[in-house]
């Protein structure tokens, strides 16, 4: 693949403006269709440089049709398309394809949705199916640019998916600190007992679960894994929260780790405080007589009291969303499979 200046973001734009959207216009000149750069891709982020060109880059676009008109105008665009645009070809093989083909990914909003999300978000979503959703899921159809959309249907599918309902978010929130609760003493316990390969472990997925908080409390969702640690450098508290955090993870000893993790989930209670979600002081408490640290269980006392539908005051306590309860990769980028994980 030729390298080139252009993000990926900005050659799928040049390519509609220059290539695509005039073959719609004389070919289907009142189709009513939405083009963008959404779906997966380090580029849909605005994360792609370099090394991101070396597969699966190039020229591509998200095209919205109606569903009776996606075979034909895919095939229009498969005869007109030239074989290259500012020196890249417009059809190429994916990773472990062998078909070169242009890749301008012709579909409707309702298909689209159902492969990325299995649902529709503009139809009065059911608890499971919020639940279903991961952050990666959901930035696959917010994140990335929009370059027209002429009846509106991708722009309000965006809208809808802006952020959890409140009582959604409340045990979402709730779950991270329960999450927190399972092992930060276990943390402190395994050091004590001279497992420090353990308590690392512990002490990097207790960090990753704090960022999730801070990317929860500050309704962003979250990526996957390879952009979780860049995204979170971009929330509003990434400064406050990086110090204490970076400690916890490079802290030779359990103490440190200890108040690390303290610090940061100190400012995150502040924070949620701050948003009217609950009223607690102290984020973190003594663990019985040791010398661990625990989360107050105040804090998950009044996130899930101030649940007001009946149908997530009884969800089962602690399991959570889907990335939540899982950090498989077969299961997070399947829709079905997400769906399956969280219906009981």
């Amino acid at each position: 693949m030729k390298q080139t200046g252009w993000s990926g973001v900005d050659l799928a734009r040049h390519y509609h403006s220059d290539l695509v959207r005039p073959i719609l216009a004389e070919r289907f000149p009142h189709l009513p269709y939405a083009a963008g750069r959404v779906g997966s891709g380090s580029d849909v982020l605005g994360f792609d440089d370099v090394t991101s060109q070396d597969h699966d880059w190039g020229l591509r676009l998200n095209l919205f049709v109606p569903a009776d008109a996606v075979n034909e105008v895919d095939r229009e665009l498969e005869r007109q398309l030239p074989e290259t645009y500012e020196g890249l070809p417009t059809r190429f093989a994916f990773t472990g394809q062998t078909e070169r083909r242009h890749h301008v990914d012709v579909t409707s909003v309702s298909e689209f949705l159902d492969a990325r999300l299995g649902f529709d978000p503009r139809t009065d979503p059911s608890v499971e199916d919020w639940l279903s959703l991961t952050g990666q899921a959901a930035l696959e159809v917010t994140a990335g640019p929009v370059f027209i959309d002429i009846d509106g249907a991708l722009i309000a599918t965006r809208h809808a998916l802006a952020w959890y309902p409140d009582d959604v978010w409340r045990y979402i929130l709730a779950c991270d600190w329960i999450r927190l609760a399972q092992e930060l003493p276990l943390m402190s316990r395994a050091a004590e007992v001279g497992d420090e390969a353990g308590a690392r472990v512990i002490a990097a997925r207790l960090t990753q679960i704090t960022m999730h908080l801070a990317f929860m409390l500050e309704r962003r969702w979250p990526p996957y894994a390879k952009w979780f640690g860049t995204s979170f450098n971009r929330l509003t508290r990434a400064k406050e929260l990086g110090e204490p955090l970076n400690k916890t993870l490079h802290a030779d000893d359990d103490t440190d780790r200890q108040s690390g993790l303290a610090r940061a989930l100190e400012a995150l209670l502040r924070e949620q405080n701050t948003l009217g979600l609950t009223t607690a002081t102290q984020a973190i408490v003594p663990f019985w007589d040791r010398p661990h640290i625990h989360p107050n269980p105040l804090i998950v006392s009044q996130l899930l009291g101030g649940i007001v539908r009946d149908e997530v005051r009884t969800l089962p306590y602690g399991r959570g969303s889907a990335e939540q309860r899982t950090d498989n990769v077969d299961i997070l980028v399947n829709a079905r499979a997400r769906a399956l994980l969280v219906a009981g």
